[in-house]
Parts: structure tokens; sequence; C-alpha cells
């Protein structure tokens, strides 16, 4: 009986603390929540990525067409003078400058006065044609008086002939004189002027031999002059038309025809377009960029060209084609050179 008492207390000692262990596993359950699950996402695949919401704003989409294409090709150039129209103003006998009459950026006319000098050769030349103007003078008095002795037999044949001579002589020298002078820009009447007044004048009169624009200036007064010793006192040139120079691929110079239609744009100002065509294609080629320099003639009626702008070189070298259209800004350049939409 002793032994049997406390297997009975063990026992409900037992019982008391399973019944309190469920209590407390239930009031567990009543205030815990256990989350279920989230349900798994197939990873994206290769050929895609994932966008945010502000990448997706940004998107844009747009149809792929099909457009008919103009087939052209481009090259980088320079303006330049039109060396056909733009002349360096030498004087043509040596001098010193007396006076200037035109800046640069002047508009001058042909025949317009840039510079005088005070020319030794201009006064030998007018001082010779006075001496032969008065001895042409003294042989027309002396074969007037010799033909009036002459037809009253009072002179020889002999020295009649001689006084016909010598007039003749004189007159030829005086048109050599006016010829030698006329050479200096001198006019009949400038000429006549100076033999009535037996006066000579040194003063050599540098015209603009063509109309245009005056593109540099290096006459000063004082300055000695030579022919054609650079540099000249002055450069004027017709900016109404002017060159480009454009180095073309050596893969492209076959395409190219002379007389073809180009137009030229300038970045410089806001991408506008000058008109014109090809002159001259190079015979040779850049052995160090294999391009050729392909000349250009484009017209500037309104001087907004300068010579020495970058310019990009546009021509057509084939009909329209049709083509896939796409938007400029979808196309993007990868690192290796490759494109991609």
């Amino acid at each position: 009986m002793r032994t049997a008492r406390p297997a009975r207390q063990s026992s409900s000692s037992a019982a008391a603390l399973a019944s309190m262990a469920a209590l407390l596993l239930s009031g567990m359950g009543c205030t815990r929540h256990i989350d279920a699950p989230a349900p798994a996402t197939a990873p994206p695949a290769d050929n895609s990525v994932m966008l945010n919401a502000s990448q997706l704003g940004a998107l844009k989409l747009a149809a792929v067409e099909t457009r008919r294409f103009k087939v052209q090709h481009t090259a980088v150039g320079t303006i330049d003078f039109d060396e056909n129209a733009a002349v360096q103003v030498f004087s043509p006998y040596a001098g010193r400058i007396i006076q200037t009459f035109a800046d640069v950026g002047d508009d001058v006319a042909r025949g317009r006065t840039l510079y005088t000098i005070d020319s030794p050769d201009l006064l030998q030349a007018e001082s010779t044609l006075i001496t032969a103007a008065g001895q042409a003078d003294l042989t027309a008095a002396a074969l007037a008086r010799a033909q009036d002795l002459y037809a009253h037999e009072g002179m020889a044949q002999k020295d009649y002939q001689q006084a016909v001579s010598d007039d003749m002589s004189a007159q030829g020298a005086l048109k050599a004189a006016r010829d030698a002078v006329r050479i200096f820009g001198k006019n009949d009447g400038d000429i006549a002027a100076m033999i009535a007044k037996r006066k000579v004048d040194s003063t050599l009169v540098i015209p603009s031999p063509i109309a245009g624009r005056v593109t540099a200036r290096f006459a000063q007064p004082g300055l000695l002059v030579q022919p054609g010793n650079p540099p000249a006192p002055y450069a004027v040139a017709d900016l109404g038309t002017l060159w480009m120079l454009a180095n073309v691929p050596e893969s492209e110079v076959a395409l190219l025809r002379v007389g073809q239609a180009v137009t030229v744009t300038l970045a410089s100002l806001d991408g506008q377009e000058f008109q014109g065509s090809i002159k001259t294609i190079g015979e040779s080629l850049d052995p160090g960029t294999h391009t050729a320099v392909v000349r250009s003639e484009v017209r500037d009626p309104q001087h907004r060209m300068r010579p020495g702008m970058m310019a990009t070189f546009l021509i057509q070298t084939g009909e329209p084609a049709d083509s896939v259209a796409l938007p400029v800004n979808g196309v993007v350049r990868e690192g290796d050179g490759t494109m991609s939409v």
C-alpha cells in the first residue's frame, strides 16, 4: 500500500503537466500568425529585361515601316576661295605706294582704284612721250617749210626727201611713246593733256581687275612694291561662288561624276544648305588616308560662308530605294561598333 501511492501521485503530476503544455500551445496559436509562402515566380527569359515604373514611362513604341530612301553619300571638307575668281593685285611696275583706297571687307567694282604708286618707270615713259611730241612738232614744221620751198623750186629734192623722212621718224617715235604710256593705264585724254601742258605725272593707278570683295591688304603708304613680289598689296575675290574641297574615300570615288549636283551644309550656320556641283575629281589618292580631293563649286549669293569653314558634302549617287525605316533615337551604337535597336 505504501509503495502504490507514490505511483499514483506521479501519474497525476504527469497528467497535470501535459494539460498545462496543451493550454500553453493553444494560447500561442491564438496570438501568432504564420504567413503562407509566396507563390514562386518564373525567372525572366534570356531575351527579356525587367523595367521599373520610371523606365516604362520613358519607353515609347513605334511600328517599323518601309519607306523610300535616297541613295546618297557624305564627306567632310572645307570651304575655300574660288581660285578662278580670286586675284592678287600686284603692281606691274616698281614704286612706292602713295595712297590706298580700300580696306579688307570692302566690296569693289571692276576698275576701282585700290592704290597708287610713285613709279619711276611711268615718269621715264612720260618724259619720253613729251620729248617725242616736241620732236614731232619740229619735224612737222620743218616739213611744212620744205614743202613750200620745194614747190617754188627753192630746195633740192634730196633735202626735201630728208625732211619727209625726219617727220616720219618723229611721228613713229611719238606713236611708240604714246603706246608706252598707255601700258600704264593712261587713256588718250590723259596723253593729250600731258602733251599740251608738257607736264609729267609719275602717279601710277592700280585698279581692281575684277568685281568682288577685298580679302587681304598689305599695302601701306611708303611701302616699296615690286612686280610679283609676295605678298601682294591687295587680294580681291568674288565670293558669290566658293569652293568646297571634300575628302572622299576611295571606295566612293567611282560613284562620283563631274557635274553632279551636291548639297553642302555647315554646322556653324545652323545646318543651312547650299547648292552646288562637282567641278573636278582628284586623279590621285592620298597614300595616308586613301581619299581623293573632290572640288565642288558652291553658290553663296548672300556671302554667308567663309573660307576655312568646315562643311559636309552630300550627294545623291543612285535612284531612291525602299527599305525598313527605324527611328534614329531607337538605334544604339555599342562599344564594339555594332548597332542594336
